[in-house]
């Protein structure tokens, strides 16, 4: 069964940090492009940052540059978010996306363009 699983969200203090994880299981990662997507409530879901499959390509929304960096290692079949200088804005049920895409430098930032999709994890930035 293909599956995509997020975790380490939860409630953190503005300027904290948190890292995500998107684990998968019933195919390997290796050849796929990973994004990872935030939905707050009333808002569409918006591209976070993008992996391409190599893991040499990235992509990051100017409302995250500098404060999180997407990661991936294929031998534990998991990618990953490291979010710090959280801020309220950044409150927000976070997905992560798989796209089979080979062996390419691509990554994708529409969520229409991926195969797979985890359940969610959210994450609350208060004080």
């Amino acid at each position: 069964q293909v599956q995509l699983v997020e975790s380490g969200g939860g409630l953190v203090q503005p300027g904290g940090s948190l890292r995500l994880s998107c684990a998968a299981s019933g195919f390997t990662l290796d050849y796929y492009a990973i994004g990872w997507f935030r939905q707050a409530p009333g808002k569409e879901r918006e591209g976070v940052s993008c992996i391409s499959s190599s893991g040499g390509s990235t992509y990051y929304a100017d409302s995250v540059k500098g404060r999180f960096t997407i990661s991936r290692d294929n031998a534990k079949n998991t990618a990953y978010l490291q979010m710090n200088s959280l801020k309220p804005e950044d409150t927000a049920v976070y997905y992560c996306a798989a796209r089979y895409s080979g062996s390419g430098s691509y990554y994708y930032t529409i969520p229409d363009e991926y195969d797979y999709w985890g359940q969610g994890t959210q994450v609350t930035v208060s004080s």
